[in-house]
Order: C-alpha cells, then structure tokens, then sequence
C-alpha cells in the first residue's frame, strides 16, 4: 500500500509541477474557435508578437519545444514553423531541407526515417550542438493547444496532407496554414470554413485579385512584407476597414542590424507605421523593446 501512496505522491507532485509551469508561461488559451478569431481581429494599437520559428536567442535550436516555451516565460507570442517530411513520412519541424545548419546531421531530410533522424541533435543559430533534439510536428500541436498559435508554413508537406493532420487533431482553434496565393486559400477554406489562415499579400495586385475572389476576411492576418515602406499605407488601410491585422518579417531585415537599440527603433516603428504583428527572431528582445 505505501508503494501505491508512493506513486500516486508522485504523481501529484508532477501534476503539480507541470500546472506551476504552465501559470508561469504567458499563454493564448481560447475557449472557441470564434474566440480566436475574434481575438486576431485588427484594433487601433493592437501589437502581437510572432516566434519566427521560435526563437533563435540564449542559444536555443529555431523550431524546437524549449525555444517555444523559453519566448513564452517571457511575453505572450505566437510562432511560424517549418514542417518537412522525413523518408517514411513523418512530418519533422526542420526549416531547411537538409540537416547541416539546424543539426549535428548531414544530407537531405528527405533521406532519413524519422528513427534515424531522432538520434540527432538541434544546433543553435552559432553552430553550437544543443541538447535537444528534433520535434515532430505532432508532439508539437499537442504541446501548443492552450498555449499558444502556431503557423505552419509551406514546405515539404502537400496542401491535402496539411489539411489532413488539421482535422486529425482539429487543430482549428490554434493552428494557423501559410497560404500564398487565393488559390491555397480557397482550397483549405473548402476542407473546413473555420481555418485560420496567413496569408501572403504584399501588394496591390495581390489584394485585389484576393478581393475580387469572395473569400471572407475575417479569418485571417496578411504577411505584407520585410520592411517599412510607403505602399504599405495603402494595403494597412483597405485590410484594417476589413478587420484585417497586417504582419511585417524582421526577421531578414532589422533583426540584423547591429546593435539592439537600432533594432528597437525598427520594432517601434513597425507598429508604428501601422503593422499589427511583428514577426522576429528575436521575440524576446523585441517584446521588451516594445514594452
């Protein structure tokens, strides 16, 4: 009986741990798929926060678990990722096709079974082997429901095939696709009307052949772009009449300028300008920028 205290003591104590840890995280929990939406609906002064494949700062491995929740300690913030399949098809979370940058692997991605491919080890944004290892996009999706968005963007993976784990773990209320043109949007709106989308319209022209196609405005933000530029005024105002927040990448852009107070004044004027979503590399530098 005392070894069945034992274990039930144990297990309370990591139940315990793992609630402590989950109130430590700045977390986006929604109780609806309408809540979500509702809460990526554009309003005067709303700045969020988006992980480009995590975070790439304090030495940690982009696309990875301890990335995820190292930026979450810290602010609130949602996350762009990278699913690639493996041999055997598994879907991995890798932002390159092969494995020399982000491992201590070599070769194609595409080369590999997912059991060969676990053994390896994420390397840092300075080359520097880390202790973790590769994520599936799986475990992933698992991990982030009430925690956080997640933005996959395309690679590897087919537009049937994303849709099929989307409905596998209907993941609607906190899984977001990267879509490029009108037509990725349409054929995932056609799987199922509630999925949230990114989508890439970073001019004029694109905008309008998305408007001139019916499909609704009120699931989804736009990518417009890298940088500040003029002709972003007019895209921020047609898509914010829409309800529509607009995203700007830093990530090759300002995030590499030199110094950190070069790139605050960057992040600042991001929002400024009239961005409502700053995507970085750096979240966690730029969440206390912005601050």
């Amino acid at each position: 009986m005392k070894y069945l205290f034992y274990t039930i003591g144990i297990c309370s104590c990591l139940l315990l741990n793992s609630k402590a840890f989950a109130q430590n995280m700045h977390t986006l929990a929604f109780e609806s798929i309408e809540e979500m939406h509702n809460y990526f609906k554009y309003a005067p002064g709303k700045k969020i926060i988006s992980g480009h494949r995590g975070t790439i700062e304090d030495g940690l491995p982009e696309n990875s678990i301890p990335a995820f929740e190292a930026v979450l300690k810290q602010t609130q913030a949602i996350f762009e990722i990278d699913p690639r399949y493996t041999k055997d098809s598994v879907a991995i979370l890798l932002h390159d096709a092969t494995l020399d940058r982000c491992t201590n692997g070599t070769g194609n991605v595409a080369d590999y079974s997912w059991s060969e491919l676990k053994k390896l080890k994420l390397r840092d944004h300075k080359g520097n082997v880390t202790e973790y290892g590769i994520n599936t996009l799986a475990e992933v999706i698992q991990w982030a429901k009430g925690k956080t968005i997640l933005n996959l963007d395309k690679k590897d993976l087919s537009l049937e095939k994303t849709a099929s784990i989307m409905k596998k773990y209907n993941a609607y209320g906190w899984v977001w696709v990267t879509v490029h043109n009108v037509e990725q949007a349409s054929f995932y709106l056609k799987q199922n009307k509630d999925q949230f989308m990114s989508v890439h319209l970073k001019d004029w022209e694109a905008l309008m052949k998305y408007d001139q196609s019916g499909l609704p405005y009120d699931r989804m933000i736009v990518y417009i772009g890298p940088e500040i530029k003029e002709s972003n005024k007019s895209l921020y105002r047609f898509l914010n009449k829409k309800g529509v927040m607009c995203m700007i990448s830093s990530a090759p852009t300002y995030d590499k300028l030199a110094t950190r107070e070069e790139r605050a004044l960057k992040y600042s004027a991001i929002f400024a300008d009239g961005a409502s979503i700053l995507e970085t590399d750096l979240p966690i530098e730029a969440s206390k920028s912005i601050n």
